[in-house]
């Protein structure tokens, strides 16, 4: 009976590892799949040659939407939405870009314009908890490393850190419906104006699929990190 009690956490906590590893390379699959699918589709041209930010600026006067201002910003993949000084930013193979990949994008990004405008619930949420997840963000891994150091004589600290990464991991589930959200309504206006045509939509939908799938590989792989911390606090108090 007491060689059963030591080994279960053992036993759970190589489980927790084999589950962690397992994550990090079906992200690192995942990640490389966005990355492989956006580069191919950045190939293929609309039927109506407009550029990333055209398509952004038809999308937002369809939906009645004067307030946001279409911009470029450095890097790649970087595009988003800023719904405090409402911006929608595009990366420049994205605002220059006359491909599906940067059609798709772009109409992603204004789909989170739209939830802002008709006060989507989980967009609201999900800005409410920008300033308490940065919060969180900055002192999680410190409050967590100690908590685990001192288990024994302070397992308040865990608890503590444990609090924290919840909040961050409600962030990274509240992002899903978000990001799906934003997707849905984007494929469904190329589709109706003609950005893409039966032969070029599959390629937008598998491009903003993949992207969806990053976000939930995020979800999971912070669920997972927030059981098995309460595994520990569980275990060791």
């Amino acid at each position: 009976m007491i060689l059963l009690e030591a080994t279960a956490p053992a036993a759970g906590s190589t489980l927790m590892w084999v589950v962690f590893i397992v994550l990090t390379i079906v992200s690192m699959v995942v990640s490389k799949n966005v990355e492989r699918k956006f580069k191919k589709y950045s190939h293929i041209r609309t039927e109506g040659g407009l550029t990333g930010r055209e398509v952004a600026e038809r999308m937002l006067r369809d939906h009645d939407i004067h307030n946001v201002q279409v911009q470029m910003v450095k890097g790649t993949l970087t595009d988003h939405y800023n719904p405090t000084n409402r911006t929608l930013n595009l990366s420049p193979d994205v605002y220059n870009g006359i491909s599906v990949a940067a059609a798709a994008v772009a109409a992603h990004e204004c789909g989170h314009a739209v939830q802002h405008a008709v006060g989507y619930a989980p967009l609201g949420l999900r800005s409410a908890l920008v300033p308490i997840v940065s919060f969180a963000g900055r002192w999680v891994s410190w409050v967590i490393l100690a908590g685990l150091l001192l288990i024994k004589v302070f397992p308040s600290l865990l608890l503590i850190g444990i609090v924290l990464f919840a909040l961050t991991t409600l962030f990274s589930v509240v992002t899903l419906p978000v990001e799906i959200n934003a997707s849905n309504r984007a494929l469904q206006w190329i589709r109706q104006h003609d950005i893409t045509t039966a032969a070029t939509h599959q390629y937008a939908e598998s491009a903003l699929r993949a992207a969806a799938y990053t976000y939930v590989m995020a979800a999971v792989t912070s669920l997972a990190t927030l059981a098995y911390y309460i595994m520990i606090y569980l275990d060791r108090r």
